[in-house]
């Protein structure tokens, strides 16, 4: 493929280069709306920029970073190559010319420009290909915006020529849109052509709603369409059309459901595709057609068997990794091995279908999850495909399509939420308002709320998986208090003794105030230099004239300048070595002086003595305003007012005139005359103590001054204050300790629980104040379920990092008493048992999901990773690995508890605990 190259502009420095893209980027992302386009660029091209205008730049870079003082430049970047982004096989079968690799990761593979960004940088270096993509709408709100980087990708199919195209297609243009470029790839009549959604080759829809946006018509990614000639003029379908469409949907369904897959001709893909109806068709002839085949013969279809006997234990059967898809077998195989699902599954379900809940999938996911239930129960311990489980879920969340990592959690959540709509026993919802508490206590409005829930949702998961918190708001403002009452699925709790980090720092004040001061400050472990910077002027007490500078300082130097808000702090090590400069707001751009400590060093070499100077301690560092003449004594008065404190014999004095300024001040120059204080430029040049103007160069980060310290004057500075700066964090190996102590899951809870105010982007509405206050919330748990989920909150998202905590939790496998923390008093015992945990090991890029399952009639743990499923000990249970962790009520008469083997509880008794 040809690189499309232009003629780069005259050249610009790096200065110049860097604040004119970041005065851009800040004005086109606050303005960015639906439709904008946005480029593709290499992010190895861009990162080779990014060093270039660093190294080179004098300013602040866009990453926050200054690099060391004198580094050499690296060279100007060449022209823009978008090449390595690009998939030349796929091009081939695509009628677009360009192409990208499937698998292309933001951040790592490529970057995302604003298209003025894009211009500018392409104007400069030349270059491409160009690679445009545009802002489409995600959700309710105008700003809810994606950049689609992989439209639509479809496979047109023209009947009965038998031709194919493939084009690619924004997910947010209309059905009228896509028949039009059908009709433009085989030269067609738009009038005299339909088009079906033709997913898994099967004709699920007539796409006659011209208006709809292909995601609305959910369609999905690599699928096929059907494009039809028709000899109506209204583009609607004959009789012999409708006729198909009967034939195909009866006939792939009755196959599925009557014929062992082995036998029958079909390949894995074409069962999944045939696995069962679809949503788009007749409720009523689904309905029918699955009933018909529950009642009749679905017990014989191989893998639906039901009880099984002790000697032949069932429930051991593992899950095919399909591609990177371990996180949803881990999931699956939670929910499979939940005694209620277990049992409730392989009975009779389907009169429980709700088939006209527009909120639910047509019962299609309950099917595919109950039938793949009951061949995981089967006693053939043969490892099941998921396959048709997977394409059923990629057709109704597509978050879960192709077969890129996800998160367990949240195709849990999904399934839980999915479940619950497809087998809601309530038809027709109706409206209902919750009262105001009035007075009435807090059982009476509790029992009010979860009665108005229970009457728009009934199901199994709610019988089984369903609680409630109480959450109170108060304005701080009035005192307003707002108390609700709302249903919970599960408890997300925060790992709150990993979420903050101590960093170690010294302060120096530029105007010798007070001598230098070390602080250490707890800040966000995942925060932001701005965190830091507010910890530490708080802890010193920073007056609003004043700022602080950050710096990173290696070999006696200045390396790194860190001024950048939003530079995360993970970025700084716990070995490094900060100091922070105390310095005065300037209201014009400031210019850095570096003054670098160099101590008397006898060089014995070639058997002859010379002195030579050797860089000491940390250097200090003075500010002036851009442009600002400095003469020679302005520089030697800089480096007087900084050093003032430091002297010894100035310790004695220095309460006494803390707040003159002047009289230590004074003290120096009465001293003077004991030593000669030896400023040097980088030219190795004397700078003296006159009137002439020196050159403080503008582009410069800071001018060095190197401060030559003779062996008699050092001896009168107090050095301590020079020599020791501390690691941001010193490490300290632990002492030995049961894998119990760092963080238990009672204390997890209790952040969970604890009062705190909320956050500024989701601001309460007072009603009495009549305006958004910041109100404090507190959460306690009102309603327990049988079946208690707890997700730990291992994954942190930023826009640009994601992290993974690895902090283990102490959870308890037998006896999770949760007494204390219902906040309706009742006189029973809440205890739980774990039968359950969904594991998640390695980074999340490249992580490993696994699952801890107990068979409770065999009263033993198992380890299903993936297809494989081999027997573990309890205490192998508790690891740092734990992720999701799922328990189970226990009372007085739950001794014969079974994962499923055991006959079905009877329905009166959810309608008694309701």
């Amino acid at each position: 493929m040809e690189t499309t190259e232009s003629e780069p502009a005259p050249e610009l420095s790096a200065e110049e280069e860097m604040a004119l893209i970041r005065d851009i980027t800040a004005a086109a992302e606050a303005h960015a709306k639906e439709g904008d386009i946005f480029f593709l660029i290499t992010n190895r091209w861009w990162q080779s920029w990014i060093d270039y205008v660093i190294h080179d730049l004098a300013g602040v870079p866009s990453n926050g970073y200054h690099h060391e003082f004198g580094s050499n430049t690296p060279r100007r970047p060449g022209a823009i190559d978008n090449t390595n982004l690009l998939d030349d096989m796929a091009s081939e079968v695509s009628d677009m010319q360009i192409e990208l690799h499937d698998t292309l990761v933001e951040g790592r593979d490529y970057i995302l420009l604003p298209q003025q960004v894009w211009e500018k940088l392409h104007s400069w270096y030349g270059g491409g290909p160009t690679l445009p993509r545009k802002a489409i709408n995600t959700g309710l709100s105008q700003t809810d915006l994606a950049i689609e980087v992989y439209p639509l990708r479809l496979q047109l199919l023209l009947m009965p020529k038998g031709e194919q195209a493939v084009v690619r297609i924004s997910k947010r243009v209309t059905v009228d849109v896509l028949r039009k470029k059908a009709c433009e790839v085989f030269d067609l009549v738009p009038d005299e052509v339909c088009i079906w959604d033709y997913y898994g080759r099967t004709k699920h829809a007539l796409m006659d709603n011209l208006e709809k946006t292909l995601d609305d018509a959910n369609i999905q990614m690599d699928q096929d369409i059907l494009v039809e000639v028709t000899t109506d003029a209204n583009g609607s379908l004959d009789g012999a059309c409708m006729s198909s469409i009967q034939e195909d949907y009866f006939g792939s369904a009755s196959t599925y459901l009557m014929t062992d897959a082995s036998k029958s001709g079909f390949s894995n893909e074409n069962l999944a595709s045939l696995c069962y109806g679809s949503r788009s068709y007749s409720s009523s002839l689904m309905q029918s057609q699955y009933l018909r085949s529950s009642s009749g013969d679905l017990d014989n279809v191989p893998g639906t068997v039901g009880v099984t006997t002790r000697g032949s234990p069932s429930g051991l059967t593992g899950l095919l990794n399909l591609g990177n898809t371990c996180f949803m077998n881990s999931a699956v195989q939670c929910l499979v091995h939940t005694p209620e699902f277990a049992r409730y599954f392989r009975e009779d379900y389907h009169c429980e279908i709700n088939w006209h809940n527009p909120l639910g999938m047509v019962g299609e996911l309950a099917l595919a999850f109950g039938e793949l239930l009951r061949k995981l129960w089967a006693p053939s311990r043969t490892p099941v495909s998921p396959r048709p489980f997977k394409t059923k879920l990629s057709r109704f969340a597509p978050q879960f399509s192709g077969y890129n990592q996800h998160d367990s959690q949240e195709l849990l959540a999904f399934l839980l939420d999915g479940l619950h709509e497809d087998l809601n026993r309530v038809k027709h919802r109706p409206y209902l308002k919750s009262k105001d508490a009035e007075g009435r206590s807090d059982e009476e409005v509790a029992d009010e709320y979860w009665a108005n829930h229970i009457a728009r949702n009934d199901s199994i998961i709610v019988d089984v998986c369903q609680g409630q918190y109480k959450s109170t708001l108060v304005c701080p403002v009035c005192g307003k208090v707002s108390v609700t009452f709302d249903p919970f699925m599960y408890l997300s709790l925060p790992l709150q003794f990993a979420s903050t980090r101590s960093m170690s720092v010294v302060v120096f004040t530029c105007d010798g105030s007070a001598p230098p001061i070390p602080y250490t400050v707890s800040v966000p472990k995942q925060g932001r230099c701005r965190d830091l910077i507010q910890a530490l002027s708080n802890a010193c007490s920073l007056r609003n004239e004043e700022r602080l500078l950050i710096a990173e300082i290696r070999n006696h130097r200045i390396h790194l300048i860190l001024e950048d808000p939003v530079l995360q702090l993970s970025t700084i090590k716990d070995d490094d070595h900060l100091a922070v400069y105390r310095l005065p707001r300037l209201e014009k751009r400031a210019s850095y002086v570096q003054f670098v400590h160099r101590r008397e060093d006898l060089d014995l070499g070639n058997n002859s003595s010379s002195t030579s100077w050797k860089p000491y301690g940390v250097p200090l560092l003075a500010q002036i305003s851009r442009n600002e003449t400095v003469t020679g004594s302005d520089i030697h008065e800089m480096a007087r007012k900084m050093l003032v404190p430091m002297f010894r014999n100035h310790v004695a004095q220095h309460s006494a005139v803390q707040s003159s300024l002047s009289t230590r001040t004074q003290s120096y120059h009465t001293d003077s005359s004991k030593f000669q204080l030896q400023l040097i430029d980088d030219s190795n040049t004397v700078i003296e103590q006159t009137d002439y103007a020196i050159r403080v160069p503008q582009s410069s980060v800071a001018t060095v001054i190197f401060v030559n310290w003779s062996k008699l004057d050092i001896k009168k500075l107090n050095t301590n204050h020079l020599e020791h700066l501390p690691e941001v964090f010193k490490y300290a190996p632990p002492a030995k300790r049961t894998r119990g102590e760092p963080l238990s899951l009672y204390a997890c809870l209790d952040a969970f629980l604890r009062e705190e105010p909320l956050v500024p982007e989701e601001m309460w509405y007072c009603p009495r104040c009549k305006e958004q206050r910041q109100a404090s919330k507190k959460l306690d748990l009102w309603r327990l379920p049988e079946v208690l989920v707890i997700h730990l909150k291992r994954f942190s998202f930023s826009r640009s990092t994601k992290h993974k905590l690895e902090t283990f939790v102490n959870f308890p496998i037998h006896d999770l008493d949760l007494t204390n923390y219902i906040a309706n008093k009742i006189p029973q015992r809440q205890t739980y048992e774990l039968y359950a945990v969904s594991n998640h090991y390695g980074s999340m890029a490249s992580g490993h999901y696994t699952a801890y399952i107990k068979l409770l009639d065999e009263n033993r743990w198992y380890n299903f990773d993936d297809s494989h499923v081999s027997a573990i000990n309890e205490e192998e249970v508790k690891s740092g690995a734990a992720y999701v962790l799922f328990y189970r009520r226990v009372g007085e008469a739950d001794g014969a508890a079974s994962n499923g083997t055991q006959s079905c509880v009877k329905r009166s008794r959810r309608s008694s605990q309701r």
